[in-house]
């Protein structure tokens, strides 16, 4: 398992007062530092030492989200309201439902 693939992000704690690195794949995991620097490199050292010792324990380890395949598609409840007040404006727009909810989506 390639640990360079997992999503890493580097933000600053104010309660903390330092950088903390993350990792989406690993919410639990987190890495605090004087620098953003070194907080994303102890954040993919400390994945690193986790992968390693979820594969010696056999335990399944995160497939990196860029690794992953989407197909493109996913369900999503909305009230009833929300999905007249949609409708009307794709219809509107003369587009599908579909493409004004992408449209939307892309723009947020």
């Amino acid at each position: 398992m390639n640990t360079d693939h997992y999503t890493y992000r580097v933000t600053w704690s104010a309660e903390d007062g330092e950088h903390v690195g993350l990792c989406a794949e690993f919410p639990s995991l987190s890495w605090l530092a004087a620098t953003p620097e070194e907080a994303l490199a102890g954040m993919r050292q400390l994945v690193a030492e986790v992968v390693a010792d979820l594969n010696a324990s056999g335990e399944p380890v995160p497939v990196p989200l860029a690794d992953r395949t989407y197909s493109g598609e996913f369900r999503v409840r909305i009230p009833p309201e929300l999905h007249r007040s949609l409708a009307i404006q794709a219809a509107e727009q003369k587009v599908s439902l579909n493409r004004l909810a992408s449209a939307k989506l892309a723009a947020s």
